[in-house]
C-alpha cells in the first residue's frame, strides 16, 4: 500500500509520521496529537517552511528532512498533566488498561496478517468519503424541489444535501462539547498576535476553535474585565451565536468569524483604543458578531420582491439587517446568554442603539449615504464627537464586512466562490418564481472575475480608501492587497475574454460548409455518422 512520510519538528524534536495515502483525516490528525503529547482537546496547527498555516491531512504534500513543518500546540491546558492521572478520568478510561487491548489486538492482527490488512484503511476511506458526500454535497440544481419542503427549523438547505438550513440540536451539541472543553486553553501568544492581522487564516479553524478565538478578542480587549462578563455567560452567548448561523456557503458562522476578525485587527492596527472608550469597541465588536445572523442566503432584493414574511414584518426596510438585530437581541435577552447583564440601564441603551446603528449600515443600500458622510466630516473629524465616531464605527463595520479582498488570495478566493453560490442560487430561484433577476446574480451573465473588477473599483476603493484618509497607517493592510487582488480578477477577466474570442474563431473555422447539391449534404451527413 501507497504512504507518504511527512518529516515536522514539535517543541525543536525532529519527528516524522508515515501513514498511507487514503488514511481517513481523523486518523492523520490523532497521529499529529500523539506527536505532540497533545491533550484530546488542544489545538494543533501545522506550518510550513514559510511559516504558513497548512491543513493537517492526508493531502499533506510530501517533504524532505531539510524542509520540516512545524507542529505547534496552540492553545493547551495549562492547569493539567496532559499524560498524568486526570487525563483517563476525563476521557473516561484508564488509559494503561486501553493501551493493554490496543497492543493486544495490534499483537493480533500482526501475528494473523503479517499488516494491518488493507480492508481495514479502504472501509475507513469509504467511510470518510460518503460522510463528506452527505455534509458538503451541492444542490444547486435541486431548486425547485426544495421551495415549498417542510419549513422553519427543519427546512432543507438548498446547498447541503441531507442538511437542513438551520441547524439541528445534533449537529451543535457536539461542537458545543468540544468548544466548552477548549474554552479554558491558553491560546499562544504567537496566534493571538496572528490574530491581529488582516492576514488570518479563517481555512485552518474548526468552529469550536474559533468560538476560542473570538473568546480571546473579547479578553484581549478587556471587556471581560471591564464590563464584569461572566466567562459562561460569553461561552453561552457565542454558542447562540453559532447556532443561529445557517447552514448556506458566504453569509455563515466562518464569515461572522471573518468579519468579526478583520474589525479586532482594524482596532489594533489603527489604535482604536487610545481614541474612543470601551463601550464603543464592544459596540463594534459585538456588531460584527451578530450582523449576519440567520441569513438565508437571499438578499434584500428578493426578500422584497417575493414579499417574504420578513419583508412585510419590517415593511421593505432593510428587512435582513432588522431581522439580524433582533435575533441578536432575541439571544442576549436570555439571561444565561446576556453579556450585557451587569451593566447599568443606560449602559445597556447605548449598546442596543449602537448594535442596531452598526448592522444597519452593513444594508448596501446606504452605501453611498453612509460614505458620503463620512467624507464630508473628514475635513474635521474629531474623536471626542459623538455623531462623528457613531458614522466611523458604521464604516468600520462596512469595510470588515466586505474586506475578503484585503486578505491573502488564497484565503479570498474561497469566499468568492462561496458568495457565487448563493448569487447563481438566488437568481435561480428568481427565474423560477417569475421574480425581476438580480443582474450581478445572474449565472447567464456574470463570470467570477466580471463579479469583482467592478466591485473593486466601485465600492471597495472609494471606501477603503476614505478610512485609510483617517488612518494611514492601513495603506499596506488594506489598500495595497486589495490592488493586487484587482489585478489578478483584471487579468483572469482578459484571460476568458480571450479563451471565449478563440472559441468562437476555433467554432466557426469547423463549421461544415452548407452545400445546395443534396446528393454532396447526404454524403457529408453519411461521413460524419459513427460506424
Amino acid at each position: 500500500m501507497a504512504t507518504k512520510i511527512i518529516y515536522f519538528t514539535v517543541h525543536g524534536r525532529p519527528e516524522q509520521a508515515e501513514f498511507p495515502v487514503d488514511c481517513p483525516a481523523q486518523d492523520v490528525k490523532d497521529l499529529f496529537r500523539a506527536a505532540a503529547e497533545a491533550g484530546p482537546h488542544d489545538i494543533l496547527k501545522l506550518y510550513n517552511t514559510k511559516g504558513n498555516l497548512i491543513n493537517i491531512s492526508p493531502q499533506l504534500a510530501p517533504n524532505s528532512p531539510h524542509s520540516c513543518y512545524k507542529l505547534e500546540v496552540v492553545a493547551a491546558d495549562c492547569n493539567s498533566e496532559v499524560l498524568g492521572t486526570e487525563l483517563p478520568v476525563a476521557l473516561g478510561f484508564d488509559l494503561s488498561s486501553m493501551e493493554k487491548r490496543l497492543q493486544s489486538l495490534e499483537k493480533r492482527i500482526l501475528t494473523e496478517a503479517v499488516e494491518t490488512p488493507a480492508i481495514v484503511y479502504e472501509m475507513k476511506r469509504q467511510v470518510e468519503s460518503f460522510r463528506e458526500k452527505l455534509e458538503s454535497v451541492e444542490h444547486l440544481s435541486w431548486l425547485g424541489l426544495f421551495k415549498n419542503m417542510s419549513e422553519g427549523t427543519h427546512k432543507p438547505s438548498p446547498f447541503y444535501h441531507k442538511r437542513t438550513l438551520r441547524k439541528t440540536r445534533e449537529e451543535c451539541e457536539p461542537v458545543r462539547e468540544k468548544f466548552l472543553q477548549m474554552s479554558s486553553l491558553e491560546v499562544s501568544e504567537e496566534v493571538r498576535q496572528y490574530l491581529k492581522t488582516p492576514t488570518f487564516d479563517n481555512w485552518q479553524w474548526e468552529d469550536a476553535e474559533i468560538m476560542v478565538l473570538l473568546q480571546v478578542m473579547y479578553t484581549d480587549l478587556d471587556f471581560i474585565s471591564t464590563f464584569n462578563i461572566e466567562p459562561d455567560v460569553l461561552q453561552q452567548f457565542l454558542y447562540e451565536v453559532y447556532r443561529r448561523y445557517n447552514n448556506i456557503p458566504f453569509h455563515n458562522f466562518k464569515h461572522c468569524f471573518c468579519v468579526t476578525q478583520m474589525m479586532y485587527g482594524l482596532i489594533w492596527l489603527t489604535d482604536l483604543r487610545s481614541k474612543i472608550d470601551s463601550v464603543d469597541l464592544l459596540i463594534m465588536l459585538t456588531s460584527a458578531v451578530c450582523h449576519d445572523l440567520d441569513h438565508t442566503g437571499y438578499n434584500n432584493a428578493y426578500q422584497i420582491n417575493a414579499r417574504t414574511e420578513l419583508a412585510l414584518r419590517y415593511n421593505d426596510i432593510s428587512p435582513l439587517e432588522n431581522h439580524h438585530c433582533a435575533v441578536a437581541f432575541e439571544i442576549l435577552e436570555k439571561t444565561e446568554s446576556n453579556i450585557f447583564r451587569n451593566l447599568s440601564m443606560e449602559q445597556f441603551k447605548r449598546i442596543r442603539e449602537g448594535i442596531i446603528k452598526c448592522i444597519l449600515a452593513t444594508d448596501m443600500t446606504r452605501h453611498t449615504e453612509i460614505l458620503n458622510k463620512f467624507k464630508s466630516i473628514l475635513p474635521v473629524f474629531d474623536f471626542g464627537n459623538k455623531d462623528h465616531r457613531d458614522v466611523l464605527m458604521m464604516i468600520m463595520i462596512k469595510v470588515s464586512d466586505i474586506s475578503n479582498e484585503a486578505r491573502p488570495m488564497d484565503v479570498a478566493e474561497p469566499w468568492l466562490d462561496c458568495l457565487l453560490q448563493e448569487f447563481f442560487n438566488q437568481s435561480d430561484m428568481e427565474k423560477l418564481e417569475g421574480l425581476p433577476v438580480t443582474p450581478f446574480m445572474d449565472r447567464d451573465k456574470v463570470t467570477k472575475p466580471s463579479s469583482q473588477t467592478g466591485f473593486i473599483r466601485f465600492v471597495l476603493f472609494p471606501l477603503f480608501i476614505e478610512l485609510a484618509n483617517l488612518f494611514p497607517s492601513l495603506e499596506q493592510h488594506i489598500i495595497d492587497p486589495v490592488r493586487k487582488a484587482l489585478d489578478y480578477y483584471t487579468e483572469m477577466e482578459k484571460a476568458l475574454e480571450r479563451e471565449k474570442l478563440n472559441r468562437a474563431q476555433s467554432e466557426k473555422m469547423i463549421k461544415p460548409s452548407t452545400s445546395k447539391d443534396p446528393e454532396a449534404h447526404s454524403e457529408h451527413c453519411g461521413a460524419t455518422k459513427p460506424l
